[in-house]
């Protein structure tokens, strides 16, 4: 003999509409408190980018700047390994330095700003695999690349405000150091 209780527990399948209604507002709050900490997240990861690369630009620049000095300014007597001819190591003016990769143009004893496919402070710094790096090269490897006359800016793919999310490098001038300045407000 069947007893309503047992008839009405066989005939329920799925959830009723209240359980469905509180298991997404459930996730609603979830979502609400997970998503600015995703966003602020991904803000981290631009900077954090960002700071890898200036730091790579000022490795390269200080390694290119110590070779010319170890080099005392006596031009090498072979051709570069890497090709493009053979470096002059001067530490003043327009000069060059030989790397594993290839010839890098110098300003004053550092990397040069140099323009997309040249090798200069781009080339130094190996953000990308390339040695002398297309647009396309930055582009794949989340970078952004300009130069306004002796200033070269770098930023990254995605930032909010590409223009408060950058690092710039200035060329050296007589006997100081290349600027860096950075802004990570866009990120």
């Amino acid at each position: 003999m069947k007893t309503d209780s047992m008839s009405s527990k066989r005939g329920q399948f799925g959830f009723t509409l209240i359980e469905l209604i509180v298991v997404i507002i459930i996730l609603g709050i979830l979502a609400s408190v997970a998503l600015p900490r995703f966003v602020n997240l991904q803000r981290e990861a631009r900077i954090a980018k960002l700071q890898a690369a200036r730091g790579s630009i000022l490795a390269g620049s200080a390694l290119a700047h110590a070779t010319v000095l170890a080099r005392a300014g006596v031009a090498d007597a072979a051709g570069c390994p890497g090709g493009g001819g053979t470096a002059t190591n001067i530490t003043t003016g327009a000069g060059t330095v030989c790397t594993e990769s290839g010839i890098v143009s110098l300003t004053n004893g550092y990397p040069a700003v140099s323009a997309i496919g040249t090798a200069g402070i781009l080339s130094m710094a190996g953000l990308t695999s390339a040695f002398i790096p297309t647009a396309a090269n930055l582009q794949a490897d989340g970078y952004t690349y300009a130069v306004a006359g002796t200033t070269a800016t770098f930023g990254v793919v995605g930032a909010t405000t590409a223009g408060t999310c950058f690092f710039s490098y200035t060329a050296a001038i007589a006997n100081a150091a290349p600027v860096t300045a950075s802004d990570t407000a866009g990120c």
